[in-house]
């Protein structure tokens, strides 16, 4: 059986309008049963707190419901915040939507090390 992917590609900034619409997004995509999540930011230009904190949230929404989410295509602002608030390593960063399909998707045993 193979998983049930879905990729969101906000754009723009991620404030607390934008953050607040992606956590709702998230958790209706989470009830419907995703099993991988990939966020593409490669249209989003800055990232404030209250972003980084819906992007938190939506890590606990996606977790709590054995899923997982992923994060490609990350600016260089966005990096670094990454990196300063240590979010690097909680999140699974890829370069983009090919370097994730063919580290995750496109191995096996690779996705069955996510999906419980």
């Amino acid at each position: 059986m193979s998983p049930t992917v879905k990729i969101l590609e906000p754009a723009g900034i991620l404030d607390g309008i934008r953050g607040n619409q992606l956590r709702r997004e998230i958790s209706d995509i989470v009830a419907d049963g995703v099993d991988i999540l990939l966020i593409d930011l490669k249209e989003v230009k800055f990232v404030d707190s209250s972003g980084l904190g819906a992007l938190v949230a939506s890590m606990q929404t996606v977790r709590a419901a054995n899923a997982q989410l992923f994060v490609c295509s990350v600016s260089d602002q966005v990096r670094m915040l990454f990196e300063l608030t240590k979010l690097d390593r909680i999140f699974k960063l890829f370069a983009d939507q090919d370097d994730f399909k063919r580290q995750i998707l496109a191995q096996p045993e690779n996705i069955n090390s996510y999906i419980q």
